[in-house]
């Protein structure tokens, strides 16, 4: 997904003899969920990434780290802290009041962190950290969104990568709009983080929502390392759930699927009771009465119930939606100031 960029949008800065190169102060955004197993290490690299790009004058020297604490029950958030504390930390940490799930902290950093330029980054060390000088030489091309897009799978399992490769073709088929191999490794610039400030959206599906906000936006390909430690915390069931959730927040398609679908059964049904009637008229097999009422009355009612469900859940989505709650309170912020509460 790319898009071109007019000269007047380049950002990289022009130096005169009277005029200083002002860098961007780039904040690197890291939800974390009981993570104390690779926390140290992803620290580590991240601060020693930071430190090269400000010694090669890509960034300003107050670029900080960002963690968030997603209401971990292990020492995540006693790592924060102490990292935070250390003398020339570069580390940030935010602590929200209870785990509120990846999306809603990955939304609380970008709201709340500081800089021109911020990147999100899982904290396991799987994305591949060598590519952000790339997203930076992009943003100061001119674009706003710069994703961070898998090259290839080989790290999956066979389930993972066919399962991941078409749920991305079928949110494309469904007419949302994601990009492919894209999950949630992205650079935003300021104003666009600030434009993502004005969705008050409750379901939040950030790779479906990211590529609402329509400015300049284009890609850099990287490869997908081994987790670094620790186990996943994205097993199946929470995967399935960002799968529906991805789904149900930007297609109306399953809506009017029970429509095709009440006809196809409508038509099924009136088939099979004509099956039925010629077995009646024509043969002595039949038992009277049974294949008229049961078979069309199975498929009915399993659609029924299908249907109900679906529109449940659209329902049971308009019911968050209205009750305007707030998605994330924060309980502690070390090391640093903040841009501003969340939503």
């Amino acid at each position: 997904m790319s898009s071109s960029v007019t000269p007047a949008n380049d950002r990289r800065a022009v130096a005169s003899p009277h005029t200083p190169v002002r860098l961007p102060v780039l904040a690197i955004v890291v939800p974390c969920y009981n993570e104390q197993e690779v926390l140290p290490e992803t620290t580590k690299r991240l601060c020693q990434l930071l430190s090269e790009l400000v010694k090669g004058g890509r960034i300003d020297g107050s670029s900080r780290v960002w963690l968030i604490d997603d209401g971990s029950r292990d020492r995540t958030w006693q790592l924060i802290d102490l990292a935070a504390a250390q003398p020339d930390s570069r580390i940030s940490g935010i602590k929200l009041s209870r785990n509120r799930g990846h999306q809603i902290a990955l939304l609380a950093g970008l709201l709340t962190a500081q800089g021109e330029v911020l990147i999100s980054v899982d904290a396991d060390l799987q994305d591949d950290l060598n590519v952000i000088p790339k997203m930076l030489d992009e943003f100061s091309r001119g674009h706003d969104i710069v994703y961070g897009v898998r090259q290839s799978r080989e790290t999956d399992t066979f389930f993972k990568r066919l399962s991941a490769e078409g749920y991305y073709r079928l949110l494309q088929r469904l007419g949302v709009e994601v990009v492919f191999n894209h999950a949630d490794y992205r650079l935003m610039s300021r104003r666009a983080v600030e434009a993502l400030r004005k969705f008050p959206e409750s379901n939040l599906f950030l790779r479906g929502l990211v590529p609402q906000l329509g400015f300049p936006t284009t890609t850099v390909a990287y490869d997908r390392a081994e987790r670094y430690a620790g186990e996943s915390k994205y097993p199946l069931g929470k995967m399935l759930a960002l799968a529906w959730q991805g789904v149900t927040s930007f297609s109306a398609l399953p809506l009017r699927a029970i429509t095709a679908l009440g006809v196809t059964v409508s038509m099924l049904s009136l088939a099979m009771g004509i099956w039925a009637l010629g077995i009646r008229l024509f043969s002595d097999h039949a038992v009277p009465g049974w294949a008229s009422i049961v078979i069309p009355l199975f498929l009915i009612s399993g659609v029924q119930l299908l249907s109900l469900g679906i529109i449940g859940e659209y329902l049971a989505k308009i019911f968050i939606e209205t009750k305007r709650r707030p998605l994330f309170f924060i309980e502690r912020l070390v090391g640093g100031g903040a841009s501003g509460e969340g939503e």
